[in-house]
């Protein structure tokens, strides 16, 4: 009898298994579907990481003109970083700002020449994603009360236009920045009529970053800043000197959503760094100050995108000379710096074989349809 019960109970349990296994498989696939329905527009899988590259024409490259940049010595990434302003009448380093500058003509106010556009037509910049820093300084109440809709909905018709190409939109970028000093409450209504307007116009190939400048900014002054959930799809920070104090990262996993370091570039702090802003003189070309750089600053960058791979899903380096540009002069953080990876044989060989990690997420003829999750 013994023998019956048993052997009927491991039929039972045999009969049982496929219906346990199928069950747990669709729950694991209800999983995976939901994880994905949850990520913000443009974010890649965990693990994954688009690699961008800025943030000007000679620091990008791949140009006729331009042909000593970061396209020209490395794989192309998976994105390249560029900026305009919404400044009418305002003048910097000798230019005044009219229109969208640098996206529809070569323009350059003070950090080397800009043009978007070129870029766009060109080959080389074909399967990469935009990233797009919009300033607003000294005029983010006249975006947020619709004085300068004109030049917003340009813009907007303009990234409508690309079509398919993903860009990421950081508006108002290092928004705590004393150097930018917005109004917070003007930045934030600027942040939210931006979306509003564009959704209006039903631009669907961009999304909104919410970038702060870094250090300095904790939990409440980070939340005081916020435009709202419904309004930001990526949170972002710039990755410089001082980036351990950094915490946008602990911020976006609160808010549930994907961070992009939006600018980094090597820089190393000195003993003054909190009073002055000054960092080291770091010039790759230099092989002490490249063997330096690559143990304070690179290392560190790499680590923090690995040990926060849940979170951590877009970065763009600066491939700049910044002590060459008229902007960065008398700047305590840049005027010593000079940033080509391309000028150190250590460094381009151990970029290249970071960045190659499947991780980090590359230009190809699959980048759209991966963003976009088709």
């Amino acid at each position: 009898m013994r023998t019956l019960l048993y052997s009927l109970g491991l039929i039972a349990l045999q009969a049982c298994a496929p219906a346990a296994q199928n069950e747990e498989k669709q729950q694991e696939e209800t999983s995976a579907e939901q994880q994905m329905t949850d990520r913000a527009k443009f974010e890649p899988a965990d693990g994954k990481c688009i690699l961008f590259v800025g943030q000007e024409l000679a620091a990008i490259g791949g140009l006729e003109e331009f042909n000593d940049g970061y396209l020209d010595h490395f794989e192309r990434p998976g994105g390249f970083t560029m900026y305009t302003k919404i400044r009418p009448g305002d003048e910097e380093f000798g230019f005044t700002y009219e229109g969208l500058a640098g996206v529809f003509s070569t323009d350059d106010w003070g950090d080397g020449p800009s043009n978007m556009s070129r870029q766009i037509a060109d080959e080389d910049f074909e399967q990469m994603a935009l990233a797009i820093g919009l300033e607003l300084v000294n005029h983010e109440a006249k975006v947020a009360d619709g004085t300068h809709d004109s030049l917003v909905i340009a813009l907007g018709q303009w990234i409508k236009s690309l079509g398919q190409r993903p860009v990421f939109l950081r508006i108002g970028y290092e928004f705590g920045g004393a150097w930018n000093h917005y109004d917070r409450e003007q930045y934030m209504a600027a942040f939210q009529r931006i979306h509003q307007l564009y959704d209006s116009l039903g631009v669907e190939n961009v999304a909104y970053v919410w970038q702060s400048h870094g250090w300095g900014m904790d939990q409440s002054a980070l939340e005081s800043w916020y435009p709202g959930d419904e309004y930001v799809d990526w949170c972002g920070y710039s990755f410089f000197s001082r980036f351990d104090e950094v915490e946008m990262i602990e911020f976006a996993r609160k808010k549930g959503k994907p961070v992009f370091i939006a600018e980094a570039t090597a820089t190393i702090s000195t003993e003054t760094v909190k009073t002055n802003g000054k960092t080291k003189e770091t010039i790759l070309s230099k092989p002490e100050q490249a063997e330096e750089a690559w143990e304070k600053w690179f290392l560190p960058f790499f680590k923090t995108i690995e040990d926060n791979e849940d979170v951590v899903k877009a970065v763009s380096y600066i491939n700049c000379h910044w002590k060459a540009n008229r902007m960065w002069f008398e700047n305590p953080t840049f005027q010593g710096v000079d940033a080509r990876l391309q000028t150190s044989k250590m460094i381009t060989a151990r970029w290249k074989e970071k960045v190659a990690d499947p991780r980090y997420i590359r230009a190809s003829p699959e980048l759209y349809s991966i963003l976009w999750r088709e």
